[in-house]
């Protein structure tokens, strides 16, 4: 019998009553293994009822009390790694090894919730005039949301509500209805280390549930990963709201080599980087620039490492690539291979006919390398989000540069070389919010902010880090004048001499 995927709401599961559901699947099998409930207005409401009634008690609880939860649930989480990517796996589709370093990356951002107590220390200057007082602090917003997408069902929602909760709101997490499984499991493990009920709360749905989030005169917050369609809506429905809004969107990510560059470490990041994940990430190096003569060595280079990747299910330890999310997503990312060809590129690799045996229905497709790439074809302006790298070829440094800067997108970028002050140039010149220098997916530690520039992030906050505490929390500045206790009025003791 298929199982059902229901909400948790108020620290418990909530069978859903909107009588919609959505299929889940299995990427490697094609078999429908799951339904979702998908939410009603209603149930949106329900869900941040829970979370403003919880708000009450969680909005003035005491740092020690927040930090004590978050401590045992990073060691719940830690226990449960495998549990965790075993769902991401079965509903994903990405290998068990990808699945356990994306649980990895979101305990990175519960172990910076756990240090909160010094991130959300207040400002003080005294005597800023005679008797006056300035000190600044940070309070949080109360009910906020998080929109998380499919290719990251664990992680996403743990760079967003551990801090969230950590800085005193309260949450509503609406996350993919295409893998949601894991997100359930994120919430139990919370309310096992003692989060109180309310605190976080897993709504799952589909446009109705993303609608009535951004509607929500409750909601002050909105927090969103996915396609940069998506987040223009997002922050700019939210935003007519009232909310405060930070919603990331795609990329395009362009990996620039240059002649001097170690083009054996550079194949080997550019095979890890495109088709790591089967290339479903946000971070994922799509443009390789091949500056000068190196190109044909470079190409040759990625085409040998990819030819020899295992390619299967993500719960056999010999693969190294699964399959994609769904077959609708599998056929639109092989279109873009069979017409590069008529765009002018070179099809060096054709991952489109690829099958796996024994499992023939799954959503597989294998890597694909297009060189000599044009900026105008499609395969090089639209986000792919697949295992399909394009090279393209420049004579220069700064026709490589420029050719960067005119994509609307402006992610992650990263460059290959050997030479220090070209490294340093690229990295004051190049428009992105996220440089590697010799690291092709340079996705910041927890305690640095992550987020990109131009189509790629729409509000003023980067998500985690510094930045993710500041959207979190809001400022508030008070300004105290006291008189002096020897000026009290006569008939107040106050111990203080009368004599200044």
């Amino acid at each position: 019998m298929t199982k059902t995927v229901n909400h948790w709401i108020g620290g418990k599961t909530v069978e859903g009553t909107s009588g919609q559901y959505g299929p889940v699947t299995d990427p490697a099998t094609g078999q429908v293994t799951t339904r979702v409930a998908l939410a009603s207005v209603e149930e949106v409401d329900a869900a941040v009822a829970a979370a403003k009634a919880a708000y009450a008690t969680w909005g003035t609880s005491s740092l020690a009390q927040r930090t004590a939860v978050l401590f045992r649930y990073r060691a719940l989480l830690d226990a449960h790694r495998d549990d965790i990517a075993a769902l991401i796996t079965a509903e994903h589709g990405k290998v068990h090894s990808d699945a356990l370093g994306e649980v990895a990356r979101g305990l990175e951002i519960v172990e910076l919730a756990c240090g909160i107590t010094t991130q959300l220390k207040g400002e003080l200057s005294t005597q800023v005039s005679n008797r006056v007082d300035v000190s600044s602090i940070r309070q949080s917003l109360g009910v906020v949301a998080g929109i998380t997408p499919f290719n990251f069902p664990a992680m996403v929602p743990m760079w967003m509500f551990p801090l969230a909760i950590a800085c005193g709101n309260t949450f509503v997490l609406k996350p993919s209805e295409k893998d949601p499984s894991a997100a359930n499991l994120l919430a139990e493990l919370a309310a096992e280390a003692g989060l109180p009920d309310g605190v976080l709360n897993v709504l799952h749905g589909d446009k109705v549930a993303v609608d009535g989030l951004l509607n929500h005169p409750d909601v002050a917050a909105v927090s969103f990963v996915g396609s940069t369609p998506i987040a223009r809506y997002i922050h700019a429905t939210a935003s007519a709201n009232g909310k405060r809004v930070q919603a990331l969107g795609g990329a395009k990510n362009h990996m620039l080599v240059l002649p001097d560059a170690d083009l054996d470490a550079a194949a080997d990041a550019a095979v890890s980087a495109a088709y790591g994940s089967a290339g479903e990430r946000c971070m994922a190096i799509s443009a390789v620039v091949a500056v000068g003569a190196i190109g044909d060595e470079l190409v040759a280079k990625i085409r040998e490492r990819a030819e020899k990747i295992t390619i299967g299910p993500g719960n056999d330890p010999a693969s190294e690539m699964g399959p994609l999310i769904t077959a609708a997503h599998r056929d639109k990312v092989a279109s873009y291979v069979t017409g590069a060809a008529a765009q002018g590129a070179e099809v060096v690799l054709d991952g489109t006919g690829h099958t796996v045996e024994g499992f023939e229905d799954g959503h597989w497709i294998g890597l694909s390398l297009l060189d000599k790439v044009s900026t105008d074809s499609d395969a090089y302006k639209d986000e792919i989000f697949g295992p399909v790298l394009c090279v393209l070829r420049v004579e220069s440094y700064e026709d490589g540069v420029a050719l960067m800067n005119a994509s609307p997108f402006g992610n992650g970028t990263a460059i290959f070389t050997r030479d220090g002050g070209a490294a340093r140039r690229f990295q004051l010149e190049i428009q992105a919010g996220m440089v590697g220098v010799n690291v092709p997916i340079p996705v910041p530690v927890g305690y640095h902010s992550f987020g990109g520039w131009k189509d790629s992030l729409f509000g003023d906050h980067h998500i985690y880090g510094n930045d993710g505490v500041h959207f979190y929390t809001r400022g508030k500045v008070t300004t105290t004048r006291w008189p002096d206790p020897a000026d009290a009025p006569a008939g107040v003791d106050l111990g203080f001499p009368r004599n200044h």
